[in-house]
């Protein structure tokens, strides 16, 4: 064989293998556009769990950890009670299956939705796949917990978080460093009942598409702070009871709240008996129809200055100011109760001189009988 056909056969050889390589590279681009595909129709789980579908697709399982971590994986530490007998998971939605549940990390999964006090666990650990966009209800009543630690959440596709810990009576931390609210328009109830909570670190925390948070904080009656500075409720509609029962609070700074959508503020500061000052300046009423109950037994304040309130569209000031006993002051220029269907025992409790100058001086308003 002379050198003319040893050189042309090299040719062909690296002509054959480049040919191989682009094949194997448009391969690969192909199956990632694939992987891609499933990823965002949520149908990755068809992969993780048929292994034949996983060789068939050459997918490496590398690949699979990459994007689990980048799109999936949700992974919390709970730390339980002492002695707990009482359930840390009540979630039962259709997506149940896609919530893994650990003891101690020792990766041993346990079918068991409550600790026993043999058992002895002091840390639990759980991982949420990319199926779940709601949070709705997930620690409902589990009395059962301590704390919860959010140590990765690599998702934004999570919508809503109501009743999340409500009923978590046991609870005294959270650790939202990690946490995304991104997307989440539903927050109503989402730490009612909280009674062990002191305090609560927001500040990683997005509520620009948030709708609803009425009973937010509802009877977290061991808050003694809350800093809400970061808080966006352009979009909010819905406050009843958001602090009601926030009985330790001392001090609340919601002078940047944007209330211009809000139609419910019921019982909004109801039983926020340790607060002495409210700034409520930055308020807009305008489309709030009920504010029944509204400051109802907030017997440590001092003064109220309503004067920007707008009250045309209010047809309940039910028990408004009742047993707000340490008023010293109260006015209501601006109040238009024109609307008004119900003002029965609305300064029921109030310091006497409170209401001989409101009975003088607002002839206006359309219910006389507005002490019971």
């Amino acid at each position: 064989m002379n050198s003319k056909d040893t050189s042309s056969e090299k040719e062909e050889l690296n002509s054959k293998k480049s040919k191989n390589h682009l094949m194997n590279i448009k391969s690969f681009y192909f199956l990632q556009k694939l992987f891609d595909y499933m990823l965002e129709k949520k149908q990755l789980k068809i992969v993780k769990i048929n292994k034949s579908i996983q060789n068939r697709l050459n997918i490496n399982i590398n690949n699979y950890k990459k994007y689990s971590e980048t799109y999936s994986s949700i992974e919390l530490e709970i730390i339980p009670i002492e002695n707990g007998d009482r359930p840390f998971l009540n979630y039962s939605g259709e997506n149940r299956e896609y919530i893994h549940v650990y003891f101690d990390d020792n990766k041993e999964e346990i079918p068991r939705n409550f600790l026993n006090e043999k058992e002895n666990v002091s840390k639990i650990k759980m991982i949420i796949d990319h199926e779940i966009n709601s949070f709705s209800l997930l620690f409902f009543y589990c009395k059962g917990i301590k704390a919860v630690k959010f140590k990765k959440f690599c998702r934004k596709n999570i919508a809503k978080m109501n009743g999340m810990f409500e009923g978590c009576s046991s609870l005294e931390e959270i650790d939202f460093t990690n946490f995304n609210t991104d997307n989440v328009t539903n927050m109503s109830h989402m730490f009612d009942g909280c009674s062990s909570l002191k305090k609560i670190n927001f500040t990683n925390f997005n509520t620009g598409k948030v709708v609803s948070m009425n009973h937010m904080f509802n009877d977290c009656s061991s808050l003694k702070e809350l800093n809400l500075s970061n808080f966006n409720t352009d979009n909010v509609i819905n406050m009843e009871k958001m602090f009601c029962g926030c009985t330790s609070l001392k001090e609340l700074n919601i002078s940047n709240f944007n209330t211009n959508k809000v139609k419910d503020m019921n019982f909004m500061f109801c039983q926020c008996s340790s607060l002495k000052e409210l700034n409520l300046s930055s308020f807009n009423t305008d489309n709030v129809t009920n504010m029944r109950c509204m400051f109802s037994s907030c017997s440590s304040l001092i003064e109220l200055n309503l004067n920007n309130f707008n009250t045309n569209n209010v047809t309940n000031m039910r028990r408004m100011f009742n047993e707000c006993s340490s008023l010293n002051g109260l006015n209501l220029d601006k109040f238009n109760t024109d609307n008004v269907t119900d003002m029965s025992g609305m300064f029921k409790g109030c310091p006497k001189e409170i209401i001989i100058k409101i009975k003088s001086k607002y002839n206006n308003f359309k219910i006389v009988a507005f002490i019971d």
